[in-house]
């Protein structure tokens, strides 16, 4: 996705819509050079993806995990929940779930048919409801009701996979992770960071880029750039604080102005996916469900 083009200037970036410094930064960056035809070293791509990370970083320095969360427990449904659907969803059915089951005990010894229908609005809900089912009556029975803060144990648990208990483990507990989600993925390849395709690998790789107390970081910012600007199928070029950075430059709208227009949740002026985000959050908070957005 996003081969390098070959003799093509990639302009400076234009103002970024918010983020400490940023946008005055990247608007006095010089235009990067033609791409050569020599391919990118190893060093060089390196260097290249930890200056990505330290823009970011500018761009996003109230990035964090966007599910509304107050322990490991909630943290790990949630999670699971988000399968298939966008994080939105799930904070908007989660309130009336850890209402009706606080803990993993109470959730363990849940009618099925009830669990399903307050889940139903996170899609695929019968297989859920047994994940749930099941990983919870393991936390019941193996763990004392406590969420393990070992990879090694969450991934026993049924329905929680590698990218699952990375995120347990980077929120919850603060043990670096990558977490390989759909947005993570696709941009790390647009990027060149990597060209795999399992997320095992792509893992694999980005670990060996950055050092491990990044990982965790490293992971929302990928994400947040991603719903926000770097989109999948339109990117908003035009509007990407980096820019200069991207080998993939050009796929997307260049034009400034419209690709402003394309900016989605806080950078185009819109509510996030949380309810209840941090306080350091500069946008709005997203509405309970059924109530229409702002």
């Amino acid at each position: 996705m996003g081969e390098q083009a070959s003799g093509r200037a990639i302009p400076a970036a234009p103002p970024a819509p918010q983020g400490k410094g940023s946008a005055k930064k990247a608007a006095s960056r010089p235009a990067a050079k033609p791409s050569a035809a020599k391919p990118e070293s190893r060093l060089a791509m390196v260097r290249r993806a930890r200056r990505i990370n330290r823009e970011l970083a500018e761009i996003y320095p109230y990035a964090h995990p966007e599910l509304d969360f107050r322990n490991p427990f909630e943290l790990l449904v949630a999670t699971v929940l988000s399968a298939q659907t966008t994080d939105l969803r799930v904070n908007q059915t989660t309130p009336a779930l850890f209402a009706a089951y606080p803990t993993p005990e109470d959730m363990a010894a849940a009618v099925p048919e009830e669990l399903e229908e307050l889940i139903r609005p996170t899609g695929f809900f019968r297989m859920k409801a047994k994940s749930l089912l099941g990983l919870s009556q393991a936390l019941r029975d193996d763990f004392g009701g406590e969420v393990p803060g070992r990879l090694e144990d969450l991934v026993t648990l049924p329905g929680v996979g590698r990218k699952t208990a990375n995120v347990v483990l980077g929120n919850a507990f603060g043990v670096p992770g990558i977490t390989v989600d759909t947005h993570f993925g696709r941009l790390v390849r647009r990027w060149k960071w990597t060209e795999q395709e399992d997320p095992e690998k792509v893992e694999a790789d980005i670990c060996t880029i950055f050092p491990k107390s990044e990982w965790t970081m490293l992971s929302h910012r990928v994400v947040f750039h991603g719903r926000r600007i770097c989109h999948a199928r339109n990117p908003a070029c035009g509007a990407c604080p980096i820019a200069p950075l991207c080998p993939a430059y050009g796929e997307g709208e260049t034009d400034p102005e419209k690709a402003r227009k394309l900016l989605r949740y806080e950078k185009g002026g819109r509510p996030g996916q949380r309810l209840s985000p941090p306080p350091d959050y500069p946008g709005l908070p997203a509405p309970p469900l059924g109530d229409p957005a702002p």
